[in-house]
Formats: C-alpha cells, structure tokens, sequence
C-alpha cells in the first residue's frame, strides 16, 4: 500500500485529519476511533455502490481501516487524508471486484443509497440523461434505476463517477486516488456519462430498467 511522501513538518499541516493521523502514527487510540467515525459511513455509501452488497462493503470498510492502522508508523502527509484513504479504498475494492469476477460471483442488486442520501443519485441521473419525468417515477424509484445504471458501467468508470457525485472530488484528486492522470479521469467521466445517458434513456422513453452487462 502506498503511503504518503512528504518532508512538511507536522506543525505546518492545515488538514485536521492528518493531524489526526499523525497522532495515530504516535499511537493514540482514540485519534484513531475519531477517524472511523468521521470516514466510516463515508466509504460504506461509495464501497456500496461500487460492489452492489451491503455486507460485503461491511467487510472491505474494516479492511480499509485495518490497512490504515497497518501503515500508521509509515504515514508522512503528503496529501490531504481523505484523498489517500480513498486511494486505499479504490485498490482495497479493485481487489475485491477482480476476486468477485474470477468467481463469476458478480451480484449487484438494488439497494438504498446510504448516509448520503438521495440527492447524488438525482444529480448522476441528471447528467446522464437529463431530468427523469416525474410521471414515471417516486425518488425511490429513481434511486433504483440510477443504481442499475451505474452497476452497468465498468469498475473504474464506476468509482470515478461515485468519488465524484459523493465525494465532491475535482478531477486532479480523482486522477491521484485512482493513480490516473486528470486528462485520463476527464476522459473516463466523459465516457461514463455517455454511457449513464445510453443505459437511462431506455427508462425515460419506455420505462425499461437498465440491466447490468
């Protein structure tokens, strides 16, 4: 796992989770609790999405963490902490879908949205496709479809569009997290979008759901 190179001195840190990081370097248990709580539900709402079952984004959350504290004696901020959580998370979870696929044991249903609420959801159908006719659908419903149509995209397609849309993440900590360049991340939205609008139009036009490749 790769962890942070920097040679800034920990006074000079302006993010308060590094702060904190540094003091779990240091072994201070309770700035490590203090981290769980504050990222906890964040990576359970983007790992849900990503892998489609509740239980298994349980386990790769704990796995996120227990990675975290692995690497404490060799964290030196060097980014922001969130960004190289979620650079942890993107390979914890890469490792987990390729697993999943060599099982051929990909099973992504619908589900809630998570802590985060519906209002992401709504944003990605927008930009995939354009509003989505309130005659057809309750914003359950167009969390589900959403849901379906995201599950259709590849793996990273996916999780650039979930850091995004979840995260409010720009392409430049997008590109870091998934150790891509901004020009490659620009690139994989564009496509992602155009394949969001492809998978949600036979919905709006016909109310057909999207089905997972």
């Amino acid at each position: 796992m790769a962890t942070s190179q920097s040679t800034g001195r920990p006074h000079e840190i302006t993010d308060p989770d590094a702060r904190l990081m540094l003091e779990v370097r240091d072994d201070n248990a309770a700035a490590f609790e203090q981290l769980v709580l504050r990222y906890q539900s964040r990576l359970m709402t983007i790992l849900e999405h990503l892998v489609g079952r509740r239980d298994l984004a349980e386990d790769l959350v704990q796995e996120v963490f227990l990675r975290v504290f692995r690497a404490r004696k060799r964290y030196v901020p060097s980014a922001k902490f969130s960004t190289w959580l979620f650079t942890i998370a993107n390979n914890v979870a890469g490792n987990a879908l390729r697993s999943l696929a060599r099982r051929r044991e990909v099973h992504l249903p619908t589900h809630e949205s998570g802590p985060m609420g519906v209002h992401p959801m709504e944003q990605i159908a927008q930009a995939g496709s354009g509003a989505i006719p309130a005659r057809q659908a309750d914003k359950a419903e167009i969390r589900d479809v959403v849901q379906l149509a995201i599950n259709t995209l590849g793996d990273r397609q996916r999780m650039a569009v979930l850091l995004s849309k979840f995260e409010s993440l720009s392409y430049a900590e997008i590109a870091e997290i998934m150790e891509l360049s901004p020009q490659a991340i620009k690139s994989l939205m564009s496509r992602a979008r155009g394949n969001l609008r492809d998978a949600l139009e036979p919905y709006i036009a016909h109310g057909k759901r999207p089905e997972a490749g």
